[in-house]
Parts: structure tokens; C-alpha cells; sequence
């Protein structure tokens, strides 16, 4: 007997930006309902929930000595941890051996855009794994995580999962993603490596809107981009450029000769092919298979 309980399902919408919703009439929404966009000839209907990635305005960007929701940790606590420390092995934490500074967009929101770390991973030649945190600080926020696969992992992949993927050919050559402090000689074999692949990030903390914890669901996000949206902000990079003490307008001139894959697949990148659609999640109630078919 199959028995079902209530719970939570996280649902993916295409969404287009705020610009677009001038097209719509008898446009709907109110919290905790749902949303409709009426057309002329189509209805679209996307669940709608407070806490979902795409409901919250934009705020300023937290930094991170600003406080975390809890109190102080204490003394007894640090010994503790200290000890832990010296007994156990944390091998896959130490299994980290790159740190990379970059920039993010929202996908459902590209005018939303972050300075990122991404503390890196590598299983093999053709996957990395990354724990991505808003800052270098010892007090950082963890954010989100990536995974990065070569281009041969990902053409096979199908097309619907392509789409939540993104390149790195631009954000390489551009200068956008450095290695601080690691001199460019070094850091050219990795690079011309990356800027061959695609990556997936979930952001599960929105410090850029203000939240002192992570709430609501995960967001995907883009990579920058040469055109339109994806370009990241002058402020924003030479804020980051500011405090390496690095020019990104000379790596780029230095990384000219990285080579661009000879093709970049049209499902990346999705919001370039689909007339600026992103993607978000929202979380809705649904029934629970306590037992079910695998997978």
C-alpha cells in the first residue's frame, strides 16, 4: 500500500525579467497565492510563495563582518572545535587547493549581481567542485556550490539539463575569474582548461539582499557575459580589482592568446536563446511517496 503525506516540492519556473511584464495584462499577485500572467492567448501561472528565490527585492550587500543570526560562539566551544580539529582528518576540506574570485548573476535577475569566492576542488581532468562563500574573510558566508565539467562531459548531457549550465570562455578571457595572488604564468594551464568548460551554481544564501541566514530556495546562477545582461558591473570588479591590486583590463589584454572552444553549445547560457527567460525555484506543498519506485 502506497501511503502519501504532505510535503514540500521545489518547482522550477522560466521567468522572464521585470521589463517584459508590460506585455501582460490583469497581472495578479498577491503572498502566498499564486501569480498570472493573462496574454491574449495564453495564461501562465507560477506558484508564488514568500520565501521564494525570485519574491525579495534586491538589498544592500551585507559584508561579512555584519552579524549572523545567533550569539557568540564560546570559549568551551573554540576548545572543542580546536580539539576536533587536531584529532579528525577533515580530508575533503583539505582537498581544497584553489581559490578563485569571480562575479555571479542571479538567472531570474541579472541586474543582481555578486562578488564571489569559489574554493576549489578537482576529482579529476574533467569534473571540480567548488564551495563558493562571499568573501576570503575567516568569518565568510558559504553561499552556494558549483560544479564545473569539461565540454566533454557536458555535451552529453540532455538538452533540458544544458540549460542550467553556463560558460567560462568570457569570464576567463576577460579577467573576470583570478586566482589571487597567484602569478598568471602559473595560473595559464588551468585557465586554458576552464575557459573550455561549463559550470552549475546554486546560490543557497542570498547576502545580497540582507538575509542573515539562507532562506527560501536555492538560486541558479549565471556566469558573465560579453552582451546585454551578463556584463558585470564597473564598481563591482574594480572594487574586487582594488583589493588584489590587480587590473582586469590587463589580464584580459594577457589572456588573449587563451584559446575559445570552438564551439560554445546554444544551451548554455539559456537566457542568451531564450529572449532573456531565467529560471527560478519556488517551494510548494505536494503529496510524499513513502515508497516509491528507484529512481
Amino acid at each position: 500500500m502506497n501511503t502519501r503525506h504532505p510535503s514540500v516540492c521545489v518547482c522550477m519556473s522560466i521567468l522572464s525579467p521585470l521589463p517584459v511584464l508590460p506585455l501582460f495584462q490583469d497581472l495578479i499577485l498577491q503572498p502566498h497565492s499564486q501569480l498570472y500572467f493573462r496574454s491574449e492567448k495564453t495564461i501562465f501561472q507560477y506558484a508564488v510563495i514568500s520565501m521564494a528565490s525570485s519574491d525579495k527585492p534586491a538589498q544592500p550587500i551585507p559584508t561579512s563582518e555584519s552579524q549572523t543570526a545567533g550569539t557568540p560562539m564560546t570559549a568551551g566551544q573554540h576548545m572543542l572545535d580546536k580539539g576536533a580539529q587536531m584529532m579528525q582528518s577533515l580530508k575533503p576540506v583539505n582537498q581544497m587547493k584553489q581559490h578563485v574570485c569571480t562575479f555571479a548573476l542571479y538567472s531570474h535577475d541579472m541586474t543582481r549581481q555578486i562578488e564571489t569566492h569559489h574554493y576549489i576542488t578537482r576529482i579529476n581532468q574533467d569534473f571540480l567542485q567548488c564551495a563558493v562563500y562571499d568573501s576570503d574573510d575567516s568569518n565568510a558566508h558559504l553561499i552556494g556550490i558549483e560544479y564545473i565539467v569539461s565540454d566533454r562531459i557536458f555535451e552529453a548531457l540532455s538538452p533540458e539539463e544544458q540549460k542550467m549550465w553556463h560558460s567560462h570562455a568570457y569570464e576567463i578571457k576577460s579577467g573576470m575569474w583570478v586566482n589571487p595572488r597567484v602569478p598568471e604564468m602559473i595560473q595559464k594551464p588551468e585557465l586554458d582548461n576552464i575557459a573550455k568548460s561549463y559550470g552549475k551554481f546554486w546560490c543557497t544564501w542570498q547576502v545580497d539582499r540582507g538575509d542573515r541566514l539562507p532562506i527560501g530556495a536555492p538560486a541558479l546562477m549565471m556566469s558573465p557575459q560579453g552582451d546585454s545582461m551578463g556584463m558585470v558591473r564597473a564598481e563591482l570588479v574594480q572594487k574586487r580589482d582594488d583589493k588584489y591590486n590587480i587590473s582586469s583590463d590587463a589580464l584580459k589584454q594577457s589572456r588573449a592568446e587563451i584559446e575559445e572552444p570552438e564551439w560554445l553549445n546554444p544551451n548554455a547560457d539559456y537566457w542568451k536563446q531564450s529572449l532573456g527567460k531565467g529560471f527560478a525555484l519556488d517551494v510548494e506543498t505536494t503529496e510524499m511517496k513513502l515508497r516509491a519506485p528507484f529512481p
